[in-house]
């Protein structure tokens, strides 16, 4: 893998490490910072928690790991490594998107859209830096990228029935979806946001990666850590509207069976990876 330099990358990275340590312990400690309902107010400590806990530390950590000099003095990134950096950051992008465009306006307004802009800027210099060939050349033939692309498909169109099924209830009974009313938002933020950042990027990073399309190989190392982060938002957000007594039903089973599957395909794609020569 050529030598590049990951100084924009990283400076980017840092960052928005900082900030969201910044917003995610914000939100923990401050109590008047979320002005939304008590149901949109307890999951956002959900997002946080996750976010402070592990989403910062394996962006920092992969960073770290990816500007590892080798032996020749050559900096370059460690294939696993710099992709995991890359779904860190793609995790940030997703998840203050939702925080830009599905909070109430508070004091971190600016910080969310910031972040949202940071990771933007990181995630496209971080994606030309990469050695694409590259990366595809350290998987082998026996790499389970049936498996994975099928789980892939499987959860993009599990989410898009679901939104699809919804969303043309609304056009044939003009009964407005229950998430919608219980978020108090005038539309749904989670259902904009699947059908935009995440399930096309699911169908088109299966199908690239069963065909072992260099590309498919990035999307799915991408989203292979990026998933499991976020279902594990909606495990733990589940425990807490739940606690809070907000609902009595738990979609615990649901996100806890996605978090392990994600986390299963997420260490068959990761441990498929060869060293890089």
């Amino acid at each position: 893998m050529p030598e590049i330099k990951l100084k924009p990358v990283a400076s980017l990275s840092i960052l928005i490490a900082v900030l969201a340590t910044f917003a995610s312990a914000g939100g923990l400690l401050l109590d008047n910072l979320y002005r939304d309902n008590a149901f949109v107010t307890t999951t956002w400590l959900g997002n946080d928690a996750v976010t402070l806990f592990l989403a910062v530390p394996i962006l920092v950590a992969a960073m770290v790991m990816s500007n590892r000099k080798d032996p020749k003095g050559l900096q370059r990134p460690l294939g696993s490594a710099y992709l995991i950096w890359m779904g860190a950051l793609d995790y940030m992008l997703y998840n203050y998107a939702f925080y830009l465009f599905g909070a109430a306006f508070n004091w971190f307004f600016l910080v969310y859209a910031a972040l949202l802009a940071l990771s933007i800027l990181a995630l496209i210099f971080g994606l030309i830096k990469l050695d694409v060939d590259g990366i595809s050349q350290q998987f082998g033939k026996d790499a389970p990228v049936k498996w994975i692309g099928r789980y892939f498909l499987f959860v993009a169109s599990g989410l898009g029935l679901v939104y699809l099924i919804q969303s043309i209830g609304f056009i044939a009974t003009d009964n407005v979806p229950a998430i919608v009313t219980m978020s108090g938002h005038p539309t749904n933020v989670v259902f904009a946001l699947d059908l935009t950042l995440l399930i096309p990027w699911l169908i088109l990073g299966a199908l690239w990666l069963m065909k072992r399309q260099p590309w498919g190989y990035v999307i799915a190392g991408i989203l292979s850590v990026k998933g499991p982060l976020y279902t594990l938002v909606l495990a733990v957000n589940s425990i807490l509207v739940v606690n809070a007594g907000i609902t009595q039903t738990s979609e615990l089973p649901l996100w806890g069976t996605l978090t392990a599957l994600g986390a299963i395909a997420s260490a068959l794609f990761y441990f498929s990876m060869k060293p890089e020569k």
